[in-house]
């Protein structure tokens, strides 16, 4: 499994959770990993670790200005 696959995977599985289902289940360094609706902060970390690694991160910029 390539890491945009891992990292497509893990975005579903924080949906999966955000959205009700009680347990999402992703494929992590080749083992299967369970996440619960109390585990969300770890999957996001877990995701922007994989973010990183496939360049993925975005930059957060300032509120858009309106100059008259």
């Amino acid at each position: 499994m390539t890491r945009q696959e891992e990292l497509s995977a893990a975005r579903t599985a924080l949906h999966d959770l955000m959205t009700g289902k009680r347990v999402a289940t992703v494929q992590k360094d080749g083992r299967r990993v369970e996440f619960t609706a109390t585990s969300v902060s770890d999957l996001k970390k877990y995701i922007a670790e994989l973010e990183v690694q496939t360049g993925m991160t975005q930059r957060r910029r300032g509120p858009a200005g309106f100059y008259v």
